[in-house]
């Protein structure tokens, strides 16, 4: 089993019953400080990045968009002319 290197740090301002408290929670969970914060704060991490990134919808919302993505591609006027002319941005 290899061990990686923690190398990096986290500076937090707490007020003195943040820190008791969690503290307190680290010593009932058997945990040091370090391993209670780290792990709650990275597991808060990854969640609000789950909800960011998610896409919920019902199942009569889903069905009524994979219908529009099953229809047949459809000409929009000008939009050949408009891939057709030179970038306004430039390299």
């Amino acid at each position: 089993m290899s061990t990686v290197r923690k190398s990096d740090r986290l500076d937090l301002r707490l007020t003195p019953e943040q820190k008791r408290e969690i503290e307190e929670a680290a010593a009932i969970s058997g945990r040091s400080v370090t391993d209670f914060s780290v792990s709650v704060l990275v597991e808060h991490a990854e969640d609000t990045i789950r909800r960011e990134r998610e896409i919920a919808m019902s199942a009569k919302s889903f069905d009524a968009f994979s219908a529009i993505l099953d229809r047949p591609a459809r000409s929009v006027a000008g939009l050949a002319d408009l891939l057709a002319r030179p970038s306004v941005f430039v390299d």
